[in-house]
């Protein structure tokens, strides 16, 4: 039977594959609503995985599923392959897209994420990148008004802004239809596209898959609902160094870099985690060249 949640992520070497592994261990170890786990690979990259990566998520019940990203962008956006995993069919009602690099760090409860007619993200931690006329402009290109709807950003709070979105954790309806009868997942690729021919807005990469998330909301019809912040809680950044907050139950983070979590001091929880899973003897992998900082081998 399949679950009514899909959870899907990127599978990709070098680096991403790792990242996956202590991902996709913390899920299996702390979330208590039933769902289904895809991790996504380039199809030209497919058969680089590490065999020991294969097996970790093998016995983790994952299964590893390849995607066309040849020509999708132009130039190649490798961002955007959130974008397209997304648009990969499934079965579920339901998938939530989530960073690699992420970990669930206590007992947690998924099911209450997915709701009919919304898109569920959190909102991005800053925008201090953004040119004063990006949303006139994105906006305006797609004869769309600007929003009535603002939000604080995580952290930067001093004022609302236009809505805009992490898109390291976004939940979306699979089989609900949106605006003209197509899935939310071909409205934000189409979304996307649309903002990356703007000849004149700076910056739009490496943020065009955040960029374009809020605008594919409203072009699909779908309503937003918050994904609180101790469920995606943003590391590193003004942040880093620090312990995370006793305050507010962090249940989910969103590290970026492992030494994130060790200045933090809960990168045992990722091995912890995994030994859980797998066995701390269970899978070796013996890295050929060393590998990119940050990153821990299984």
């Amino acid at each position: 039977m399949t679950a009514p949640l899909s959870i899907i992520f990127i599978v990709e070497p070098p680096h991403y594959q790792y990242m996956a592994c202590y991902l996709v261990a913390s899920i299996r170890r702390y979330l208590k609503s039933p769902v289904e786990l895809i991790g996504y690979c380039p199809s030209d990259k497919i058969g680089k995985i590490e065999p020991a990566v294969v097996e970790t998520l093998r016995r983790m019940r994952v299964e590893i599923r390849a995607f066309d990203a040849s020509g999708r962008f132009d130039p190649a956006y490798p961002h955007g392959n959130k974008i397209l995993a997304c648009l990969e069919p499934r079965d579920s009602a339901f998938s939530a897209f989530m960073d690699s690099d992420i970990l669930l760090v206590k007992d947690n409860d998924f099911s209450g994420l997915h709701a009919p007619g919304h898109i569920s993200a959190s909102v991005a931690a800053s925008m201090r990148w953004a040119p004063a006329d990006l949303w006139q402009k994105v906006y305006g290109t797609l004869g769309m008004p600007l929003p009535q709807e603002r939000v604080h950003l995580m952290r930067t709070s001093r004022r609302k802004v236009l809505p805009y979105f992490s898109s390291g954790f976004v939940c979306f309806p699979e089989t609900e239809a949106c605006a003209g009868g197509k899935t939310f997942a071909q409205i934000w690729m189409e979304t996307a596209k649309i903002i990356d021919e703007i000849p004149d807005l700076e910056h739009k990469r490496p943020y065009l898959d955040q960029i374009s998330l809020p605008v594919a909301m409203y072009r699909a019809g779908l309503k937003w609902r918050q994904i609180p912040e101790n469920q995606h809680f943003i590391m590193g950044g003004i942040l880093r160094g620090q312990p995370l907050p006793s305050d507010q139950d962090v249940r989910v983070v969103h590290y970026r870099k492992w030494d994130v979590l060790k200045e933090a001091g809960i990168s045992e929880v990722g091995y912890a985690a995994l030994c859980s899973q797998v066995g701390a003897r269970g899978v070796k992998w013996v890295p050929n060249k060393p590998l990119p900082k940050g990153i821990s081998p299984l």
